[in-house]
């Protein structure tokens, strides 16, 4: 290989070499990276994007440029760039060499899409792969999770965030002793709340301060506690409880327009006895198919655990469903637009079962996934479990295992009624069992898990894309 003394340095970190031309009218573009040649074609690297250290390759079509950075590194990129997917090789090397590698040429955010795509969330091949440790004694009590698999974590007063690679961010002290609501709004700014502190804070979790503070107060002018978090493309959703805990409502913001309020719906004063209109809403889904708000929420008192589920018209304030539970209500209770369904685990029987949305507002019972003839004990069999739901499934945390149900399709039911669900225990033999599962989330191609009285988080993804 020739000496390079004689390629003249520009911008970008990388030079032309002068005594070697490409062929001017060939799709072929040749680049010399530490004294290695690759060949590639113009199309491969547009696919990088306009704003990369590629885009300057075709200022001089008749040079080959020169680029003094490490020759295995560029091959693993052009790779990526190739097929969308990290070659076997890149076993090899550890993933922060790489990432800071495709940062150099301007191209992480194809990383990121190859690395942490939604396309590539496996739900049956899920098995737990890295445990994120947390700093200090306490334990998470929320999580926040991105679409490119990005999270944070609450513990305690702090904050600490993980980049969709996993490395560790930062870790941010806020106001609250605990937080108990907490939702991703971008990358770097989440939505905090808790039910002991007054008002819901914009966290800018990047540069460790606090952007806006959010607060409701109802006619006696009391502190207002929040309950839960919703977002939905335009708005974020807020449920508060006053202070003295005899008023709530769910504030509307505007997420586009500074969080101004928009609006104020399920504003409950609450007089003697009234129980209903005393429990506020402690979990917020957004519902794209049908533009309506669920609001869920349940109270435990002497003759047992009842709630209630409402759908909300946010633009006339109304709400146009009701679901009341009184037998065997919900512990947990989730919604899938995908599945048309909205799914609970029972407190009382600790069995999954659904309604489905495509008989929305009928008067129609839930339909048991498990044993409908299961004789209760008297315990509270699904008191603590958790249920979510993500793409096209079920996942359903019962006390240390993750149970994920999945339709099989058997062609045209009836009424939403004989639809068919299967289930199936996720994990190897040696995830199995645990502490009680305290929160379930979902980024990128993985699934998040915090377990009671454990400081870290569990990380699952499926071992065909694991890095």
């Amino acid at each position: 290989m020739p000496p390079y003394s004689q390629s003249i340095p520009i911008s970008n970190g990388f030079s032309q070499k002068h005594n070697q031309k490409q062929q001017p009218s060939s799709n072929i573009i040749t680049i010399d990276v530490g004294g290695h040649l690759f060949q590639t074609t113009k199309q491969t690297l547009t696919l990088s994007g306009s704003n990369t250290l590629f885009t300057n390759l075709f200022n001089e079509p008749n040079t080959i440029p020169f680029i003094d950075r490490d020759p295995e590194m560029f091959s693993i990129l052009l790779s990526v760039l190739r097929t969308g997917y990290l070659p076997s090789k890149a076993k090899d090397f550890d993933i922060q060499d790489i990432i800071f590698e495709a940062k150099f040429y301007g191209i992480d955010h194809i990383l990121v899409e190859s690395l942490s795509n939604a396309s590539h969330f496996e739900p049956f091949g899920l098995e737990k792969s890295v445990v994120l440790p947390l700093s200090g004694r306490d334990v998470p009590s929320s999580i926040a999770t991105t679409k490119n698999g990005s999270i944070c974590v609450a513990h305690g007063s702090k904050i600490t965030s993980f980049d969709w690679s996993l490395n560790r961010k930062s870790t941010m002290l806020t106001s609250f002793s605990a937080i108990d609501s907490m939702l991703a709004l971008s990358a770097n700014v989440v939505a905090a709340g808790a039910t002991d502190f007054n008002g819901l804070q914009i966290l800018d979790i990047n540069k460790g301060y606090v952007r806006q503070s959010l607060s409701w107060e109802n006619v006696t002018k009391s502190s207002s506690t929040v309950q839960a978090i919703g977002v939905s493309d335009d708005y974020l959703f807020t449920s508060f409880e006053s202070g003295r805990r005899n008023s709530n409502s769910i504030v509307i913001y505007d997420v586009k327009d500074s969080f101004k309020v928009v609006s104020e719906i399920a504003r409950n004063e609450i007089f003697g006895a009234d129980l209903d209109s005393a429990i506020p809403s402690t979990k917020l889904n957004w519902v794209p198919s049908v533009n309506l708000l669920m609001a869920s929420g349940s109270h435990s008192g002497p003759a047992g655990v009842s709630g209630n589920i409402k759908f909300w018209d946010i633009r006339s304030g109304n709400a146009v469903w009701e679901i009341k539970e009184k037998v065997d209500c919900f512990s947990d209770i989730a919604v899938s637009d995908t599945l048309s369904a909205v799914f609970k685990v029972g407190v009382n029987s600790g069995e999954v079962s659904y309604i489905d949305l495509r008989n929305f507002g009928s008067s129609d019972s839930w339909n048991c996934l498990g044993d409908a003839q299961k004789v209760s004990t008297g315990k509270k069999e699904g008191f603590g479990c958790k249920i979510e739901c993500h793409g096209n499934q079920v996942f359903c945390g019962k006390q240390g295992e993750l149970e994920l149900w999945s339709e099989v399709l058997m062609g045209s039911t009836k009424n939403g009624k004989d639809r068919v669900f299967r289930k199936n225990i996720l994990g190897r033999a040696k995830d199995l069992g645990g502490n009680r599962i305290t929160n379930m989330g979902f980024g990128g191609n993985k699934m998040f898990v915090t377990r009671k009285d454990q400081q870290c988080v569990e990380v699952w993804q499926s071992s065909a894309r694991r890095f």
